[in-house]
């Protein structure tokens, strides 16, 4: 058995995980992969000839290059259930509050809330393309993958027309204390998200490593609509709201077209 590290400097979200693990499947030599997301790293435990390995990573114009080969003696490669559990228990929470931040976001006029809700929903398509592939064809990843990102640039077009909308045409203000209250909950729970997730961080898992990135990225948007609900009370005036949306809707059609290349 080889250990082959690779450098990829385009990898920052398990979207990109994801895109490789497609790209590698099929390939016999491959005993296991070892994402290393935070540092841009992946290790490939494999035997034979790494050409094909390093030949399929570079097609993915992620920036990848390789760093290193040498012998391995490990060959125990069994899957985690902990932290399968533990990604259900990300999705479930994720879900949940796209749920409530989509229902209160329309029943308050906030399209920060909307935006945030979408973000949601974006987290648990990732987790859920991960979760449900294992042991699933690479085809029907592909389709859920396409399916996923195209909802989602749906939505968030939907979303930026009704952003114009109320730029222009709408002045009413949005519900500011509904935005608050309701993004200090979802705080409470993108924090329990990353609160679980550290507490496996020892294990050094690729997937805990992901998810940990994307919730923290969640916790900094949650903040940002608390922010926006502030300054919509303080200068009576719905663009702070109409601001916050647009950043995270834009957020959103980036993630959705990194789903989008899964469906490649």
């Amino acid at each position: 058995m080889e250990k082959t590290i690779f450098e990829i400097t385009k990898m920052d979200c398990p979207a990109e995980e994801n895109l490789i693990r497609m790209k590698l499947d099929g390939i016999s030599s491959i005993a296991n992969l070892d994402f290393d997301i935070p540092n841009r790293k992946l290790t490939v435990f494999h035997s034979g000839e790494i050409d094909l390995i390093e030949k399929s990573i570079i097609e993915l114009n992620l920036g990848g290059k390789k760093v290193s080969t040498e012998k391995s003696s490990k060959r125990d490669f069994k899957e985690n259930a902990n932290q399968k559990k533990l990604l259900w228990t990300v999705l479930v929470i994720n879900f949940t509050f796209f749920i409530i931040e989509m229902t209160t976001g329309l029943v308050s006029k906030s399209m920060g809330l909307v935006a945030d809700s979408l973000d949601m929903l974006m987290d648990s398509f990732v987790y859920g393309i991960s979760l449900f592939a294992v042991g699933g064809t690479v085809k029907k990843k592909k389709r859920i993958a396409k399916i996923a990102g195209y909802f989602q640039i749906v939505l968030a077009t939907i979303g930026f027309i009704e952003v114009l909308r109320r730029f222009f045409a709408v002045k009413d203000l949005p519900d500011f204390s509904t935005m608050i209250i309701v993004s200090i909950f979802a705080l409470i729970a993108n924090g329990i998200c990353l609160y679980l997730l550290q507490k496996s961080k020892s294990k050094e898992e690729a997937h805990i490593k992901a998810s940990m990135i994307f919730t923290s990225n969640d916790v900094i948007i949650n903040f940002g609509v608390i922010i926006a609900g502030v300054l919509v009370n303080w200068l009576n005036s719905n663009k702070p709201d109409l601001i916050i949306g647009t950043i995270v809707f834009i957020l959103v059609v980036q993630g959705a077209m990194r789903i989008l290349k899964l469906s490649k």
